[in-house]
């Protein structure tokens, strides 16, 4: 098999499992569905090699020791650990393992950071002046600890203007990361076709924030909103207007709204505006339809609708998101 692209995957004691076993399957899948051709060829590297203990309490086992890496590495893929504290959770930061990825990042082609191992970037001085993501719950952390780096919480991953360093969200997020730079390598249809065998429902862009509107409020105390939450989302096209969500929940239209505002901390305009305008966001990174179509689609009627919702919600034109983050041609 090819060993173009040789990844080299940072493991050490409390790392998280999936931040090192989802991009090693991503990759894996690669392989299998280019017969070969991808040319992946995982390792991992620990202080030592042999077990190390995750912090899920599995083990795995290091290919090989950090000092006997080399200089040969294609990507450089450093995830993280936590620690919980009264506080709640601080990446943590192993000098040892930032004293290695400081040492081997200048001789790897690309070098990316899954959850909170962008703290380990930092500490290595490899986002100076960049902007990085990280899991939303330690974000605060690496703003506070490394102020020359502009963190920004939300996009599922980021990467740097020049091209060669990656920062991820969290947890699940390191799939995206590795979806994107199979993408990268190989074009986005085979990505999507790896995305697919995952039982993804949408690769997403690394744009999109870390929750979609559903996720970014707190479940309802009532399972009756929760349920029209749902319905909300399937049928974004149809008429959605306060009168008519309140009709099927056989409430007065006040009343609806009081009860819809104190369960999600939302109007429901407010609320069915946003979910839309995530409904566009989807089409504007995937498809090449003209926004008149895309408003259609997403149910804000006209291209001039869109507009002054993408302006509202994401402080942004239409156009611009797009060419931000339409997804490139295979």
């Amino acid at each position: 098999m090819p060993t173009a692209h040789r990844v080299v995957i940072a493991v050490f004691p409390d790392v998280d499992l999936l931040d090192v076993t989802g991009p090693a399957e991503v990759f894996a899948l690669a392989n299998r569905e280019t017969a070969g051709r991808a040319g992946y060829r995982v390792r991992l590297a620990g202080p030592t090699a042999g077990a190390v203990r995750t912090s899920a309490g599995v083990q795995l086992l290091a290919d090989t020791a950090f000092g006997d890496v080399g200089d040969q590495v294609d990507t450089l893929l450093v995830p993280g650990a936590v620690d919980m504290t009264a506080d709640g959770p601080r990446a943590r930061t192993d000098p040892a393992v930032v004293a290695w990825v400081k040492e081997t990042a200048p001789h790897a082609r690309r070098v990316a950071s899954v959850c909170v191992g962008a703290h380990v970037l930092a500490a290595a001085g490899l986002l100076d002046g960049k902007t990085a993501t990280t899991h939303w719950s330690t974000s605060a952390q690496l703003a506070a600890d490394h102020p020359q780096i502009t963190v920004d919480p939300d996009p599922i991953f980021v990467r740097s203007a020049c091209g060669r360093l990656w920062t991820g969200a969290g947890i699940s997020a390191c799939l995206d990361l590795a979806l994107a730079l199979v993408a990268e390598d190989l074009g986005e249809q085979t990505a999507l076709t790896v995305a697919r065998q995952l039982v993804l429902y949408l690769k997403r862009q690394g744009g999109q924030s870390q929750f979609s509107v559903p996720l970014s409020r707190p479940a309802a105390g009532r399972r009756d909103i929760d349920e029209l939450r749902l319905w909300i989302s399937e049928h974004l096209d149809e008429d959605l207007s306060a009168q008519t969500l309140a009709d099927r929940m056989c409430l007065s239209e006040r009343h609806f709204a009081r009860v819809f505002k104190q369960e999600t901390g939302s109007s429901p305009a407010a609320y069915v505006e946003a979910a839309r305008v995530e409904t566009a966001r989807r089409l504007l990174e995937t498809t090449d339809c003209p926004l008149d179509q895309v408003a259609a689609a997403a149910g804000l009627g006209s291209a001039e609708t869109l507009h002054r919702a993408f302006r509202r919600q994401l402080a942004t034109t239409p156009a611009a998101y797009r060419r931000r983050f339409r997804t490139r041609s295979a």
